[in-house]
């Protein structure tokens, strides 16, 4: 194939090669004469476009056209810009007939079940520190206790996860810190988890323990204070050993997929993540949900532009709200530092073949297919509801990740098409949309999704749908190391709202 045409009414399709100037392609059974060089992954125009006049491809708008371009013309962002300027009125037009509900099953999982009701796929001891002076102190530590501890079948290892944060925070700021920290703490992947503490920080374990309720284990958390320790390595190595005693008992069992819970996520896309790995990243989506799992996605800065089909699939009004009220939050934030949301995508982005905001944030939300949206959950919240769900953050992967983690998800499918090495706060299973980042870097990818350019068809589409489901689902039953556990890349940040004290 030359050319992939996504949606009948698009005026644009995506180039699958480098297109030179008077060649011919074809597209809707008709030839197309390409009027200039067009990179690979950029847009070809398939249907005159006027000055003024919206461009479409995922079948809605991804900007407007500076000037006239012929059919067989090239439009990127010196002939494109986004449309996303000014706020939004939006009405909740519900449509049942093409959005999919979540569903029940009585298809399992090998989970890890702990006493709080969380389900891990992993069974980690980790290590964390309540404040950025104990990083150093707590590397060390973490180097000790993986000696004495290695993994093994029942034990994936020690994580050792630093941050920047912890001290010179008040108000809303600390109150988004502390409450992150606290509900990343209560994920299911954590067997056990040793707190590091300097001792006159302001996010201390009491401050922390507001945001855990009842689930907080006491039996399975310890914290070590540094200024109060005489022999630092001694003690944490004494309360590694009681978390340990624990640790050990753990086993995989049988658990419903009603207590799965999986992130997906995007970064260093291109021209193609929306039309491959994202494609087929929804369909999985839709069928993990409809067997009664729970799927979050996050990058609200990604959604602008797309936003109105999120909402529109929002299972009731107070979701759809709910909605609405994220989207102009963060607008709000990006705003008062004098951030314009048509400022993105990235110039990798642009190279990729993205030209727009809307041209981004349309293929990012492509990973939900059209699964309802049930429920909107706050940066550092927990999630309360099941099946598809949005997870307030950034388009920042560490910071956004480390939020979808905190809502409780166990595992990060994740889809690239410039690449990226970067680990977060558990497994990651990442897709490549392209066949070349697939094939130069095969120590980060674990599934090809690229193919989907040299064969477009529903049974390709099937074939990678079903490899995608099996990779995870071996991915969640701990039969399947993923490319960032093998390389043992791994880090979390939370996001900031507030200036340094």
């Amino acid at each position: 194939m030359d050319i992939i045409k996504i949606y009948p009414q698009d005026s644009v399709a995506v180039a699958l090669r480098d297109l030179k100037a008077g060649e011919t392609v074809a597209v809707d059974g008709k030839t197309v004469k390409v009027l200039q060089d067009i990179p690979n992954g950029h847009k070809l125009v398939v249907e005159a476009i006027k000055k003024g006049e919206a461009v479409l491809k995922y079948g809605n708008a991804i900007g407007t056209a500076t000037e006239d371009v012929p059919v067989g013309g090239y439009i990127h962002d010196h002939n494109l810009v986004s449309a996303c300027g000014e706020r939004k009125h939006y009405t909740y037009n519900y449509d049942p007939d093409n959005t999919a509900l979540r569903g029940a099953s009585d298809k399992t999982f090998q989970g890890y079940a702990r006493a709080n009701g969380a389900v891990g796929c992993r069974n980690y001891l980790l290590i964390v520190p309540s404040v950025f002076c104990a990083n150093g102190p707590l590397e060390k530590i973490a180097r000790v206790i993986s000696e004495k501890y290695p993994a093994n079948a029942n034990f994936d290892g020690v994580l050792a996860l630093t941050h920047p944060y912890g001290c010179s925070q008040t108000g809303a700021d600390l109150e988004m810190t502390s409450k992150t920290l606290a509900s990343f703490m209560l994920n299911g992947n954590f067997g056990g988890v040793l707190i590091i503490s300097c001792g006159c920080e302001v996010n201390d374990l009491t401050q922390m323990k507001k945001y855990m309720g009842g689930d907080f284990l006491e039996s399975r958390t310890r914290k070590l204070c540094l200024q109060d320790a005489d022999d630092e390595i001694a003690e944490a190595m004494q309360m590694c050993d009681e978390l340990m005693a624990e640790i050990s008992k753990d086993r995989r069992e049988a658990v419903n997929m009603d207590k799965l819970h999986i992130a997906m996520n995007c970064g260093g896309s291109d021209g193609f993540s929306g039309v491959t790995a994202n494609k087929i990243l929804g369909r999985v989506c839709g069928r993990l949900v409809s067997e009664g799992a729970t799927v979050n996605m996050t990058e609200v800065a990604e959604m602008i532009g797309g936003e109105h089909l999120l909402m529109n699939r929002a299972i009731n009004e107070k979701v759809f709200q709910d909605i609405v009220d994220m989207i102009n939050r963060n607008l709000d934030y990006y705003e008062g530092y004098g951030i314009k949301m048509n400022a993105n995508p990235t110039q990798g982005n642009k190279a990729g073949g993205l030209s727009t905001i809307e041209d981004k944030s349309l293929g990012c939300i492509q990973k939900g297919g059209k699964c309802a949206v049930y429920e909107c959950v706050q940066y550092g919240d927990r999630a309360t509801q099941k099946g598809f769900i949005l997870v307030d953050g950034p388009g920042n992967d560490l910071t956004g990740i480390t939020a979808q983690i905190a809502a409780g998800a166990v595992l990060t499918v994740f889809t690239t098409g410039r690449g990226t090495p970067a680990g977060f706060g558990g497994p990651l299973y990442r897709l490549s949309s392209n066949n070349r980042l697939a094939a130069k870097k095969p120590g980060w990818i674990d599934l090809n999704c690229g193919t989907l350019l040299d064969d477009n068809s529903e049974a390709e589409c099937q074939r990678l749908e079903d490899a995608m489901y099996e990779g995870i689902m071996q991915t969640v039953n701990g039969e399947y190391r993923t490319k960032n556990e093998i390389n043992g890349y791994y880090q979390m940040c939370m996001l900031r709202i507030g200036p340094n004290m």
